[in-house]
């Protein structure tokens, strides 16, 4: 029996935040994968090494987790008054499956450095020391976003001294700005409340803070679900009950910010949204063993990623965290003790993060201007990603 021989297709490896994802230009993918379809989904799965019974990806470029099992595809823009498109494929590690309802935050970081080293900057916008603004179409979400990236002798500068907890090493910090980062029409709160009666069957009734911003997010407090705040990962992922609990949890609260249309449809909708659960600050001892002390943050924040507790804190969940706690009477906003503010410092397994947001009220509206988050972001390696010729 004659075997097709692999497809060579150029790639890019980066990390951006705290997550790593496998990087294609648009034109360079085969042509029956560049638009949505199965081909694509087909292609990336085989890229990662998905599904995986075994769940490591070791047959991919996947690294096992929600934060390594990423891809994006980066393309110019012909939208005005933007440089590129963004779209991004969260692949699922045992299922055939991606999904692309929602934006990776952690790697927004990184497309704009990318877009500039491969060409889809125009020279004249790229300074030769400094920071090259480049203005993002986030296309899963409709979304725009503004990377500030760092430029030395004309090329991007990815060395410096910024640290992210959650990633060992310093390297050269780029702001992000989410632009109106609120589902279209401004429906920050699906249900219009700030805080609601979440009833999850089998589960309980819970006090729940839904948002839309930057992700879809359902918060719920620690203390009602048995936890406190400070927990790493293996105190979850270490508990099959603990996992389903929340996993219910998420696809009921999916289906009351209207997302899906029955609690079933939640498995085919693993990338959002995002369900995390939050306290007041009090001391704990991060994932790498680094003390945090309650008087270093405002509050404490754990969040999930397709079925895990994340091991820091995914970028648009980030954003979801920050707008709400610029909302007076949140969930989020209590557990750092209430009232205006326009950033806030949370601490997460790995340490903590600052984000902010300029949130408004408009005709008895919220309505939030824009999230702002720094983090870094670095190329690993680049050349080709082999997959066998018969995979898509």
């Amino acid at each position: 029996m004659a075997y097709p021989p692999q497809v060579k297709i150029p790639a890019t490896y980066m990390r951006g935040g705290t997550s790593k994802g496998v990087f294609f230009l648009r034109d360079d993918l085969p042509e029956r994968c560049r638009e949505p379809g199965e081909a694509r989904d087909k292609l990336l799965l085989r890229v990662i090494g998905s599904p995986d019974p075994y769940a490591k990806q070791t047959d991919g470029m996947g690294g096992a987790t929600s934060s390594t099992s990423k891809t994006v595809i980066v393309s110019r823009s012909n939208k005005p008054d933007h440089d590129i498109d963004y779209l991004f494929g969260q692949v699922s590690i045992d299922k055939a499956f991606v999904d692309w309802s929602g934006n990776c935050g952690n790697l927004s970081s990184a497309v704009g450095g990318f877009a500039i080293s491969n060409g889809l900057i125009d020279p004249d916008h790229i300074p030769e020391n400094g920071i090259c603004t480049v203005r993002v179409w986030q296309v899963n979400i409709g979304k725009t976003i503004i990377a500030h990236v760092p430029v030395s002798a004309g090329q991007v500068q990815e060395t410096g001294g910024f640290e992210l907890d959650g990633v060992t090493f310093p390297a050269a910090e780029v702001k992000l700005e989410f632009l109106d980062p609120a589902d279209d029409g401004g429906a920050i709160f699906p249900t219009g409340n700030l805080v609601d009666d979440l009833e999850v069957p089998g589960v309980g009734t819970f006090k729940a803070t839904m948002i839309n911003a930057g992700i879809p997010t359902v918060f719920i407090e620690a203390e009602a679900i048995g936890y406190t705040g400070s927990e790493l990962q293996e105190a979850i992922n270490g508990d099959p009950q603990a996992l389903e609990m929340f996993e219910t949890i998420r696809a009921h609260g999916a289906l009351r910010m209207g997302l899906i249309d029955d609690v079933a449809q939640a498995a085919t909708r693993q990338h959002t949204p995002k369900v995390a659960f939050v306290a007041r600050p009090h001391d704990y001892v991060s994932s790498s063993g680094k003390a945090v002390a309650a008087d270093e943050v405002d509050l404490l924040v754990r969040a999930l990623s397709m079925g895990k507790l994340h091991h820091a804190m995914m970028g648009t969940a980030a954003v979801a965290i920050g707008t709400a706690a610029a909302i007076p009477n949140t969930l989020v906003n209590l557990a750092a003790g209430g009232g205006e503010r326009t950033e806030v410092r949370f601490g997460h397994p790995s340490g903590s993060l600052l984000v902010g947001a300029e949130a408004s009220q408009r005709d008895g509206n919220w309505q939030v201007n824009k999230a702002i988050m720094s983090r870094s972001a670095r190329v690993l390696m680049e050349g080709w990603v082999r997959v066998p010729g018969d995979a898509f």
